[in-house]
């Protein structure tokens, strides 16, 4: 026998893609009743992927974390620092000038700096240059000699004197300053009551230089207001941005 023709639709009626025998549930529920798997396997796939980020994030920060570095029972963390104190380069002699005999600065600092220092003697202050560029050798010799003889852990050296390779004095940059009129309090907190640093907190911005471990810094490093770095050229602001970023 020939194949019986579908029925002629009448005007406005659609043909169902599947006959009406094949339907296993109304309409309304077999649609509901498929999205329901579909969502829970999205659900579960995304569970398994976090818990796939958490569990390889942990062994993948181990394996980032750069060594212990020699001579220190301590890692530098993911954004460089070593106990505290960001790394830092050492100035190339050829770029650095006489500031006082035996210290020098980059040439940009040093006539900040010498500039400063005219400006606070006309005020009748007279801010003292205690320490300038250090190399990394001498800081190397300031800080495990100077640990040995304290008998202090690294952690407790490094709240008052940064490790060779993490000092801003290397940079050419970093300046500890004093208050002629107060040579006791050179290198204390007890400088923050001198006149030459009353003088610095209002005019120290103007020459570019800025405290760099105030009261509860980022860092964690010991306060210390005798210790300031300049900041008035392109080059100093890229070597210290990590810092700025780490105290916003």
């Amino acid at each position: 026998m020939p194949p019986r023709r579908p029925p002629r639709l009448k005007r406005g009626e659609q043909r169902e893609d599947l006959p009406v025998a094949r339907r296993s549930l109304p309409e309304g529920r077999r649609r509901r009743g498929l999205l329901k798997p579909v969502a829970t396997t999205t659900a579960v796939l995304l569970v398994l992927a976090a818990g796939g980020v958490l569990l390889f994030l942990q062994p993948l920060r181990r394996w980032l974390a750069p060594p212990p570095v020699p001579g220190l029972e301590a890692r530098q963390t993911l954004d460089g620092r070593l106990l505290g104190h960001f790394p830092y380069p050492e100035a190339a002699a050829g770029n650095l000038k006489a500031v006082a005999p035996g210290l020098k600065l980059r040439p940009e600092a040093a006539d900040a700096l010498l500039a400063m220092q005219r400006s606070a003697s006309a005020d009748g202050v007279d801010l003292r240059l205690l320490s300038a560029f250090r190399s990394i050798e001498l800081q190397k010799g300031l800080f495990f000699d100077v640990k040995a003889e304290r008998n202090q852990s690294a952690q407790e050296r490094a709240q008052v004197s940064a490790p060779p390779g993490f000092s801003e004095h290397s940079t050419g940059y970093a300046v500890d300053l004093g208050d002629g009129a107060s040579p006791q309090s050179n290198l204390s907190e007890g400088f923050d009551r001198t006149a030459a640093f009353r003088w610095l907190e209002a005019n120290a911005n103007r020459f570019h230089f800025q405290l760099s471990f105030p009261r509860g810094n980022s860092q964690g490093v010991s306060y210390e207001p005798w210790h300031w770095r300049y900041e008035g050229s392109l080059e100093a602001l890229r070597l210290f941005e990590p810092v700025r970023q780490l105290g916003r």
